[in-house]
């Protein structure tokens, strides 16, 4: 009995307790969602600010995208300004390229043509011609070169050219002695001239002659100065020179007194200068001398002479009196032929008059016709 009465009060016991337990792991619970609101509140709030902040970044970023957007732009327009300018600049260039090069070659051509012009007239005045060689004999001296002192010879030698014209086959030239009749004939086209059997048609042309010169020569020989060639290198230079000066001292050999020696190892070559006139002369018509060296040599002696060229001009021209006749067949012999165009052009008639010379050759030669110097007689 005892039992049954205490069960109720051990069970409300029992019961309490547990609520009392519950309770308490409630509020714990609560604690714990508490400060995990907490927490979750201060993240949030963190997580706010820094949402702002990126905003503010992002914002910024935008801001700076756009102005470099803008910039960007502003640097196409630019680039394609500069773009721009620059292909017309090279259009500029390439056309000025272009006309350069017509220009260029424009110049070329026409240096070309200049050259040309510029050959054929070094050509046309060069001076072809042969002197041959000419013995001279001086019989006696002017006055004012006699005297014995003077340290040369001098002498002026004038060179002059003839004019010449080129006379080909089936031509002829003729010389009146009257310019009026030159001047007739030329003005006919053609002049018939009649042969035995038949007639002739030649035509009259005037006469461009090649150019000719005309210069002097004036040359001084020396008295006192004396060319040594051909002396071997077989001792040192002031050596040489002593024995030179001694070899050609020797009146013996034709030698004189010495005033000065040259002489170049080099070239083998030298030159005395004797203190009187006359001895250089003597032997320089020698042509060779002897000298003791090592031992006793032969050298080439010869004059010292200077030269000069003065008053060189030249002239062309087309003679007053001559004209060449053209176009001539071969219908006779060559004389024949040459004295029916001399009876021709002789007759009045024919607005001919007195002839002074007259030459015609035949198909297939050719010689050079020389004129006598007269510049009366020529106009340029």
């Amino acid at each position: 009995m005892a039992d049954t009465n205490n069960s109720p009060i051990n069970g409300k016991m029992d019961g309490g307790l547990e609520e009392d337990s519950q309770l308490a792991e409630a509020k714990k619970e609560l604690d714990t969602w508490k400060a995990k609101v907490e927490k979750a509140h201060d993240v949030k709030s963190r997580l706010i600010l820094e949402k702002l902040e990126e905003e503010e970044a992002k914002s910024k970023a935008q801001q700076e995208m756009l102005d470099c957007a803008k910039n960007q732009e502003e640097c196409q327009k630019e680039f394609n300004e500069s773009m721009k300018a620059v292909q017309d600049e090279i259009q500029k260039l390439g056309k000025r390229k272009h006309d350069l090069l017509d220009k260029l070659m424009t110049c070329q051509a026409e240096l070309k043509a200049k050259r040309t012009d510029s050959a054929k007239l070094k050509q046309k005045f060069k001076i072809y011609a042969q002197i041959p060689d000419t013995e001279v004999k001086f019989t006696c001296q002017n006055k004012e070169e006699s005297d014995d002192n003077s340290q040369s010879i001098r002498e002026v030698f004038a060179i002059s050219q003839r004019p010449t014209v080129p006379l080909q086959g089936g031509q002829a030239l003729i010389t009146f002695e009257e310019e009026k009749v030159t001047s007739q004939i030329l003005k006919i086209p053609k002049c018939s001239v009649s042969c035995e059997n038949t007639t002739l048609a030649v035509k009259p042309k005037r006469i461009t002659m090649d150019p000719a010169v005309k210069f002097e020569i004036h040359l001084d020989v020396s008295k006192k100065e004396l060319k040594v060639s051909n002396v071997p290198p077989s001792i040192p230079e002031e050596r040489m020179r002593d024995r030179l000066e001694m070899s050609f001292s020797r009146p013996s050999r034709g030698g004189g007194e010495v005033e000065k020696v040259e002489y170049d190892k080099n070239t083998g070559t030298g030159q005395i200068t004797f203190l009187h006139p006359g001895v250089a002369e003597s032997l320089a018509l020698r042509g060779r001398y002897r000298v003791d060296l090592d031992s006793e040599v032969n050298v080439q002696v010869g004059p010292i002479y200077k030269y000069e060229l003065r008053k060189f001009q030249t002239f062309c021209g087309t003679p007053k009196r001559t004209i060449l006749l053209d176009d001539i067949e071969d219908m006779e012999d060559e004389e024949d032929l040459q004295d029916h165009l001399e009876i021709h052009f002789q007759k009045p008639s024919n607005y001919g008059g007195e002839i002074e010379s007259i030459k015609y050759i035949s198909k297939g030669k050719a010689l050079q016709a020389f004129f006598c110097e007269d510049m009366e007689d020529m106009e340029d």
